[in-house]
């Protein structure tokens, strides 16, 4: 979309009628192409709204989903793959210059002679590290050593805002080091999970093999990291169980923590992740780490080698040679995701050249692509949403007005970063070369920790951004009290080169992305920080029980939705993106309600007001996933599928209701008394 004028939203509407009446202009309205009529809307508005537009649109052979995500990402991605190519082009860029960096990373991932040749010579340095391991504290001291760059073995650390002091950087330790990423993958007895831990051990004696291994020796390897991991998943909690702020946040002394376990000697660890002072550290699950202590002397000197250099190559094997590449596509893509073919390199090396070098990406993006007044549009369309959620707070039944102050209080310093940031992170130091795409990888890893580890001991900096400006995703920090939209949010396909009428920038930008995340900061686990981010009870004790009934009610509605026959939503673990989808499409809708558009009752393409801002919602989470991505987004992931995402909030709004005649009967009618309102 260009967008050449900062259009103010009272314009919106009479810019998408004029851009209509001009009868050699021909517009599609994808509100209309979109829909499945075959379905009713109270039935399953999921489909109703976007099956027609997946009936069109198959689930590529190279993807594990399809729909507006992709649509906006290829793109997005082909605007990147115009800035990389075009860098690459420039030979004579200068050395250590942002285009010489992107360039040579790009240029680095297309070179497969060169990535042929040199194999696993990028790691050999680190692999003889592992090997040169003889006792726990070497052990322990070479782990500490592959965090820092880029690998993540027997444990998650990292520096971060302390939760109960948000102005100071604290050090986090906390479970991980599994390969299948999350715990339940290595006890669950259904069919397809025991079908997964019988191919991640057939992946892992693969994987070794290419690594020069004998048969013996990689089916040795094999029984020895599953049964190594099994162990450290034994001590890990469940995904729900990660979702308490308070019970995974465990400050102790370094002392402390040593005493808990005697086995390891973190005075010498903390130096090797790059900390050479340490007060204090937060533990999220102490159990996790006694577990680590007694597994640490349980398993050989060799097992240990045996995981981390696992665990290493795991780490980098999208960066190696053919065959290390596609076996991990087949495991991790294929099996897991149910993904039959790789993309075209150009597009995984765009997408990794991104996701390494989208600070500098970035910087040309704003110039180059964004549509003229794209930061200006989204915050005018975030502050709106903000001012009908104190509306909303104020006329709340269940709330006190104790709280409702503190709520109000804690909204209005809600901190909006929106569209890009006011300065660029500073990325001089790494060095690029054209010839060793892992190296240039490891590169990148190693500048990421270390810009970790320097916040340690200094003052957060508030103004820092966890997303780039091409990044079609947002978040809210609870430590920051912040929302971040980063600038290609404002893309919607199917308008490109005109605006969007209001219900569809309301339904998509203002309900599913800004409303989204404002209630991101009154969730379960955002309403216990308060407005400086500090995790803190500002509740009433009876308001936080009513509060609480409430998102006890969400979870007991999400845990009927089954995705996959057998498999259902967990509720207790997607509560926090169900409250903040509900929050969301209300605040949308209320914010809606005061524009021309709805005041007036204008219809386009013959669909009213409501029926048009339901639809865009619907429209947001238009995203068609195969099964055995759906599977592993119930384990392992805090989001709720995306036809519940859409259903789910709808079946709680009384004017979705009146918009699509749902009655009793239909799949999505719920008895008023069982409908959820929160905020």
């Amino acid at each position: 979309m260009q967008l050449k004028n900062k259009l103010t939203l009272s314009m919106l509407s009479a810019l998408f009628f004029l851009s209509c009446s001009k009868k050699e202009i021909q517009y599609e309205d994808p509100l209309i192409t979109n829909r499945d009529t075959t379905v009713y809307p109270g039935d399953d508005f999921f489909h109703y709204a976007n099956g027609g537009w997946f009936a069109k649109h198959p689930i590529p052979s190279t993807e594990s989903s399809n729909g507006i995500f992709r649509t906006i990402g290829d793109t997005i991605n082909a605007q990147i793959k115009d800035i990389c190519e075009k860098s690459a082009a420039n030979k004579t860029a200068p050395k250590g210059s942002n285009e010489q960096k992107i360039g040579d990373f790009y240029a680095s991932g297309m070179d497969t002679i060169s990535i042929e040749k040199v194999g696993l010579k990028s790691l050999s340095s680190d692999l003889s590290k592992i090997d040169a391991i003889k006792d726990v504290p070497t052990l322990m001291n070479t782990i500490g050593y592959l965090h820092t760059i880029g690998a993540g073995p027997a444990f998650s650390f990292y520096v971060g805002q302390d939760d109960k002091i948000s102005s100071k950087n604290a050090l986090f330790f906390s479970q991980g080091g599994l390969g299948l990423g999350n715990r339940d993958y290595y006890f669950n007895t259904d069919a397809e999970t025991v079908k997964i831990r019988t191919e991640y051990i057939n992946h892992l004696e693969a994987m070794f093999k290419l690594m020069g291994e004998d048969a013996t020796k990689a089916n040795k390897a094999a029984s020895t990291i599953i049964n190594l991991e099994t162990d450290l998943a034994k001590n890990s909690r469940k995904l729900e169980a990660l979702r308490d702020p308070i019970k995974n946040y465990n400050k102790m002394t370094l002392a402390q923590f040593k005493s808990s376990t005697p086995s390891i000697a973190w005075e010498n660890v903390l130096p090797k992740l790059g900390i050479t002072k340490a007060d204090t550290l937060i533990v999220g699950q102490p159990e996790f780490f006694k577990g680590l202590d007694k597994i640490v002397t349980t398993y050989s000197i060799e097992d240990w080698k045996t995981y981390l250099k696992w665990d290493l190559i795991n780490s980098y094997a999208s960066f190696l040679n053919s065959a290390i590449e596609k076996q991990n596509f087949t495991f991790y893509s294929t099996i897991m995701n149910g993904v039959k073919d790789q993309k075209p390199r150009w597009k995984r090396i765009v997408e990794q050249t991104d996701g390494s070098l989208g600070e500098l990406i970035g910087q040309v993006y704003i110039k180059d692509y964004l549509p003229e007044g794209s930061k200006e549009k989204l915050l005018e369309i975030g502050n709106n949403i903000r001012d009908v959620y104190a509306e909303h707070i104020k006329k709340l039944d269940w709330m006190s007005e104790t709280t409702k102050k503190k709520a109000l209080f804690k909204l209005s310093k809600i901190v909006m970063k929106v569209g890009y940031p006011d300065k660029w992170k500073d990325m001089s130091s790494v060095t690029i070369n054209r010839n060793d795409y892992c190296a240039n990888v490891m590169a990148v890893n190693k500048w990421e920790y270390n810009y970790m580890i320097n916040k340690y001991g200094k003052p957060v900096d508030r103004t820092e951004w966890g997303m780039y400006p091409q990044t079609y995703n947002a978040y809210y920090n609870p430590s920051n009290n912040e929302i971040c939209v980063p600038a290609c949010n404002i893309l919607v396909p199917g308008f490109e080169g005109r605006m969007p009428d209001d219900a569809i920038l309301y339904g998509i930008i203002g309900g599913s992305t800004f409303g989204h995340e404002i209630t991101h900061g009154f969730d379960d686990q955002g309403s216990q920080y308060d407005d400086k981010g500090n995790l803190n009870d500002w509740w009433t004790a009876e308001d936080k029980a009513k509060f609480t009934q409430k998102t006890k009610a969400i979870v007991a509605q999400f845990n009927k939705f089954e995705p996959l026959k057998g498999k259902f939503v967990n509720g207790d673990a997607t509560q926090g993106e169900n409250i903040a989808d509900l929050g969301g499409v209300v605040m949308g809708y209320e914010a809606f309600k005061k524009t021309a558009q709805y005041k007036n009752k204008e219809k386009i393409s013959n669909l009213t007001p409501d029926q048009r801002y339901f639809l865009a919602y619907g429209y947001a989470w238009m995203v068609n996933a195969k099964d055995e991505a759906l599977s592993r987004q119930i384990i392992s992931d805090v989001h709720s599928p995306a036809q519940f995402r859409i259903n789910g909030p709808l079946m709680n709004i009384p004017e979705f209701y009146k918009a699509f005649n749902v009655k009793p009967g239909n799949k999505m009618y719920l008895p008023e008394s069982e409908r959820v309102v929160i905020w």
